[in-house]
C-alpha cells in the first residue's frame, strides 16, 4: 500500500467517543501480582534495565574501592595477588559489559518511544527478553567472585595467558561464555532500536527532524551491529581452544595471540564511542532544554555523530602500538586516532555555542553534570591525542597514565552525562523530580572526588607505575599519590551515596509522571500514561512543544492519529523510514510468560555449559527453544482485522509483508550481524595465513578434490532455488499450499544439510585435523559456523511449515516465510563464500 500523506488540518476538534480512553488504558494496563514480571511496557522494562545497570555500577564501584584501598600504601597485604586479579578483572568487565553498554541501551528503551511519539518499540517482547537474560546472566556472572571462580586475566583476557595451558580452571570460561551471551542481549536491543528509530516515528518527523538523541541511538545501534560480532567471535575461538584444543592463539601450532587483540580491539575501541555517543546525544537534548535555546548546528552535530561512528572502526590498533606491528600501520592508525577528535570537537563547540546563545540561564543539577562532563571529557580527549602519538604511547603504555586517560574518557564521557540524564529525565518516569539540593551535593562530591582520584594517576604513570599491579615498594615514591587517589575514590563514593539517598526519597513510579518541569521542547514531555501518548501527533519542527501551540493539550485530548485501540489491543503506527508517512498499524504483543522463561532458559544454557553441566544445559536450551517458539507464534496476527481508521480521513491496514514490514527490517539487521561474525572469521583465517603460511596446504594435492566443493556448492544453489520456487508460488496465489510448500521447503532443507555434510566429509577424508594446526582449526570453525546457521534455518523452516499447516501462512500472510527466505538466502551465500575461500585461496597462493 502506498504511503499515506499526513493531513495538515489537524487537530480534529471533534470530541472523542465515551469509553474510548478507558479501553486504551485497559489494553496497556500492566499485569498485577506475580504476573507483573511479564510486563513488556517500555517504561517499566526501561526502568528495570536502568536500575539493574546502575546496580552493576555500584558493585563495580565497590570493587574499585577495594583495589584503591589495597594500593593506598606501599607493601599492603590486605588483598592477595590472586584475589586482586579477580577483583581487577571483574571491575573492568562489569563496568564495560554489565554497566556501560546496558545502561545507555536501557535509556534508549526507556526514552525513545515517547521521544518518537510512539506507543512502544516495535518488538516489546524482545526488549523484555534482552533485559531478563541480562539480569539473570549478569548476576550469576558477578556471583562467581564469591566462589573463587571469577576470571583473573584482565577485562581484555589476553591469550595465551587465558588459554588452557596457563589457565586450566573454569574462571576464564565464566568470562568467555558469560560475556558472549551478554553481548547477544545487547545485539537484540540494537535491533529493536534500529527498527524503532527508523519505522515508528510520528508523521512529519522526517530525517532532518529526528531528535539528536534518536540519531545518537541509531548510530550506537549500528556500531553494535558491526562491532559486537567481533568480540563474540574471539570469545568463541578462545572457548573452543580451551575446550577442544583447537590452536587459534598458540604460536607453536600456527596460531597467534595477536589475532585476539585484533578482534577484541576491533570491538573494544568502537565500544568507547558506543558508550560516548548516546551520552553525547543526551547532552544534546539536555543543553537546549536547560538554556531554552535550540541546539546550535543540528546538521553538523548529526554528521559528527555519524562521522565518529565511522572513524571509530579505524582505531583498534591504537591499543596495539607496542606489539611490533609494521611502521606503515602505526602511521595510519595514529592519524586515525587523531582524526576522530574532530567530530567530537564539533559536538563540544555546538554545546558551548548553544550555552553562549542563552547568555543567562539557571544553573540546575542536570546542567552542573553537563558542565562537569565537558571539563573532564575534554581533558580525557587531550590525553587521548597524546597516546595517539606512537613514541609517547611506547613510553606510557601499560602505565597508570593510561588508567587515568581511560577513566577521564569513560567516566567523563559517559558517567557524568548519565547522571545528568538521571536528574533531567527523572520527572519523565517519576511522580516527582529529584532534589536540587541533594543533586548539587552529589555533583560536587563526584566532580571533586573524581579529579582528586584520577588526575594524580597521570603523574604516577609518568613516574613509571605499571598497570595491573596489586602492590609496590616504598622505595618507588608512589605512596603519597596513591593515597591521594584512594581518598578521591571514597569522595566519589560519597557523592554516589547521596544520589542513592535522593532516589530513595524522591523517585516514585506511577501512571502519571511529574510532567514537563524543565519546559523542554521534545515529545517525551507530552502527557503520558502506560499507553504513552493518547494520540500520535503530526510534528512540524525539531522542538514541537515550543513551536506548535497547544500540542500537548490536543494530543492528550485524542485529536491526532490513533487516539483509541482500533483493533481492541495494543497498537502503534508504522511510518516510512525517510519521510515518516503512515504505512500501517502494528498490532503489538502484550505481557508473556514465555518471554521471561525463554530468557531464563537462555541464561541457564550458557551458565550450565560454563561449568560443564551438559544435561542441565541441554534442558535449559530446550526450554529456551520451546518458549521462543510459543512467544513468536502469537506475535503475527496477520491481516485478521480489516483496515482501521486512524484519524485525519486515513484508513490503514493492520498487516504488511515484504520490505514494508518492520519484521523484514529486523531480519535484515540480523543478517548484517551474522555477516559481521562471518567477516571476522574470514579475517582470522587470512590473518593467520600471513603469520604462519607454513601450516597452510603446500600444494593443491593436500586439499580435498574439487568434486567435493563443487558438489557442496551445487547443493547450496539447489536449496535456495527450491525456496525461490516457494516464494513465486506464494506470490501467484496458487492453491493448495500446504503440501507443495511443505515438500519444497523440506527438500530445500535436506539439500542445505547435505551441503554442509559433503563439505565436512571432504575435509575429513583429506586428513585435516583441527587440533594439529591453526589452518585446520580455522577451516573447521568456518564450516562449524555454517553448520550453526544451517541449524537456525532448519528451525525456521520447520516453524514456517508448522504455520502453513495451521492455516497461518498464505500469499497475503507471508511475513514468516519472507523472514525465513531472507535467512535461507544469506546462509546459502555464506556457504558459497566459505567454500570459495577455503578451496580457492590455498590454490591461488600455493
Amino acid at each position: 500500500m502506498a504511503d499515506q500523506p499526513a493531513r495538515t488540518d489537524f487537530p480534529n476538534p471533534v470530541p472523542r467517543p465515551p469509553g474510548e480512553l478507558e479501553q486504551l488504558k485497559k489494553a496497556w494496563q500492566p499485569p498485577s501480582g506475580l504476573n507483573f514480571i511479564t510486563v513488556v511496557n517500555n517504561t517499566y522494562i526501561g526502568v528495570f534495565y536502568v536500575g539493574t545497570a546502575f546496580l552493576f555500577f555500584i558493585l563495580a564501584g565497590i570493587l574499585a574501592l577495594m583495589m584503591r584501598t589495597q594500593l593506598a600504601v606501599p607493601d599492603n597485604e590486605l588483598i592477595g595477588h590472586d584475589l586482586y586479579n579477580q577483583i581487577f578483572t571483574m571491575h573492568g568487565t562489569v563496568m564495560m559489559f554489565l554497566f556501560a553498554v546496558p545502561a545507555v541501551e536501557a535509556m534508549g528503551v526507556l526514552l525513545l518511544p515517547n521521544m518518537l511519539g510512539a506507543r512502544d518499540l516495535p518488538f516489546p517482547r524482545l526488549s523484555a527478553y534482552a533485559f531478563w537474560a541480562y539480569f539473570v546472566g549478569g548476576l550469576v556472572f558477578f556471583g562467581s567472585l564469591f566462589f573463587d571462580l571469577a576470571p583473573k586475566g584482565g577485562w581484555f583476557m589476553y591469550p595465551p595467558l587465558t588459554s588452557y595451558q596457563f589457565s586450566p580452571s573454569n574462571n576464564a570460561d565464566f568470562w568467555l561464555l558469560g560475556i558472549g551471551f551478554i553481548e547477544i542481549s545487547a545485539i537484540a536491543g540494537a535491533i529493536e532500536i534500529v527498527v524503532g528509530v527508523l519505522r515508528t516515528r510520528p508523521p512529519g518527523m522526517t530525517l532532518d527532524k529526528i531528535p539528536i538523541y534518536g540519531w545518537a541511538m541509531l548510530v550506537f545501534a549500528g556500531m553494535i551491529i558491526f562491532a559486537f560480532p567481533a568480540v563474540i567471535v574471539c570469545t568463541l575461538l578462545l572457548e573452543i581452544e580451551r575446550s577442544f584444543h583447537w590452536p587459534f592463539f598458540l604460536a607453536e601450532k600456527g596460531g597467534d595471540p595477536l589475532l585476539w587483540q585484533h578482534l577484541f580491539w576491533f570491538f573494544g575501541h568502537p565500544e568507547v564511542y558506543i558508550i560516548f555517543l548516546p551520552a553525547a546525544g543526551m547532552v544534546s537534548m539536555i543543553v537546549p532544554a536547560m538554556v531554552k535555546k535550540p541546539l546550535v548546528g543540528y546538521s553538523m552535530v548529526t554528521l559528527a555523530l555519524i562521522g565518529t561512528g565511522f572513524l571509530s572502526f579505524g582505531l583498534w590498533v591504537h591499543h596495539m602500538f607496542a606489539t611490533g606491528i609494521p611502521q606503515l600501520s602505526l602511521s595510519f592508525f595514529s592519524a586515525a586516532s587523531m582524526a576522530v577528535a574532530i567530530p567530537s570537537g564539533i559536538q563540544v563547540f555546538a554545546w558551548i555555542a548553544t550555552i553562549a546563545a542563552a547568555r543567562r540561564f539557571k544553573l540546575q543539577t542536570p546542567m552542573l553534570f553537563v558542565l562537569g562532563f565537558l571539563f573532564i571529557f575534554v581533558l580525557g580527549g587531550l590525553t587521548g591525542v597524546m597516546v595517539a602519538v606512537v613514541p609517547f604511547d611506547w613510553q606510557a603504555h601499560d602505565t597508570y597514565f593510561i588508567v587515568a586517560h581511560l577513566h577521564y574518557v569513560l567516566i567523563g564521557g559517559m558517567v557524568f552525562p548519565l547522571f545528568a540524564a538521571f536528574y533531567y529525565w527523572a520527572p519523565f518516569v517519576s511522580t516527582r523530580p529529584l532534589s536540587e539540593r541533594l543533586g548539587k551535593w552529589a555533583f560536587w562530591l563526584m566532580f571533586i572526588g573524581f579529579n582528586v582520584s584520577f588526575f594524580p594517576m597521570h603523574i604516577t604513570g609518568l613516574a613509571g607505575m605499571p598497570r595491573r599491579v596489586y602492590t609496590y615498594g616504598e622505595e618507588t615514591g608512589w605512596g603519597p599519590l596513591n593515597m591521594l587517589s584512594t581518598v578521591g575514590a571514597y569522595i566519589v563514593a560519597a557523592g554516589v551515596l547521596i544520589f542513592l539517598i535522593d532516589m530513595a526519597k524522591n523517585f516514585r513510579m506511577g501512571s502519571k509522571n511529574a510532567g514537563n518541569v524543565w519546559n523542554a521542547g521534545t515529545l517525551e514531555w507530552l502527557p503520558s500514561d502506560n499507553y504513552a501518548n493518547r494520540s500520535i501527533p503530526i510534528i512540524t519542527s525539531r522542538e514541537p512543544l515550543w513551536d506548535q501551540p497547544n500540542l500537548a493539550e490536543d494530543v492528550d485530548a485524542g485529536r491526532y492519529y490513533l487516539p483509541n485501540t482500533a483493533t481492541g489491543g495494543r497498537e502503534t503506527l508504522i511510518t516510512s523510514a525517510i519521510d515518516a508517512k503512515p504505512q500501517y498499524v502494528l498490532q503489538m504483543p502484550g505481557p508473556s510468560w514465555p518471554t521471561v522463561l525463554a530468557a531464563f532458559g537462555t541464561a541457564g544454557f550458557f551458565l550450565f555449559l560454563t561449568v560443564k553441566m551438559v544435561i542441565p544445559a541441554v534442558l535449559s536450551g530446550i526450554l529456551a527453544f520451546w518458549m521462543v517458539w510459543k512467544w513468536l507464534w502469537s506475535t503475527d496476527p496477520g491481516p485478521s482485522h480489516p483496515p482501521v481508521h486512524i484519524g485525519g480521513g486515513i484508513n490503514l491496514p493492520v498487516h504488511m509483508t515484504g520490505a514494508s514490514s518492520h519484521s523484514w527490517w529486523a531480519m535484515v539487521v540480523l543478517i548484517l550481524v551474522s555477516g559481521s561474525m562471518f567477516a571476522s572469521l574470514m579475517f582470522g583465517y587470512l590473518f593467520l595465513w600471513t603469520v604462519s603460511p607454513e601450516v597452510w596446504p603446500a600444494s593443491p594435492a593436500a586439499l580435498p578434490p574439487l568434486a567435493w566443493p563443487l558438489a557442496s556448492s551445487a547443493l547450496l544453489v539447489s536449496s535456495c532455488t527450491c525456496v525461490a520456487w516457494v516464494s513465486r508460488r506464494l506470490k501467484s496465489g496458487k492453491a493448495p499450499l500446504k503440501w507443495p510448500l511443505s515438500l519444497a521447503l523440506s527438500l530445500a532443507l535436506v539439500l542445505l544439510i547435505a551441503a554442509i555434510v559433503v563439505e565436512l566429509l571432504g575435509q575429513q577424508r583429506s586428513g585435516l585435523n583441527p587440533t594439529e594446526s591453526a589452518y585446520g582449526a580455522m577451516v573447521y570453525t568456518l564450516f562449524s559456523l555454517q553448520a550453526f546457521f544451517v541449524g537456525i534455518v532448519a528451525i525456521m523452516g520447520i516453524y514456517t511449515i508448522a504455520r502453513t499447516w495451521s492455516g497461518l501462512l498464505n500469499g497475503v500472510r507471508r511475513s514468516t516465510f519472507d523472514n525465513t527466505m531472507l535467512m535461507w538466502y544469506y546462509t546459502g551465500a555464506q556457504g558459497l563464500i566459505a567454500t570459495a575461500l577455503v578451496h580457492s585461496f590455498p590454490r591461488l597462493v600455493g
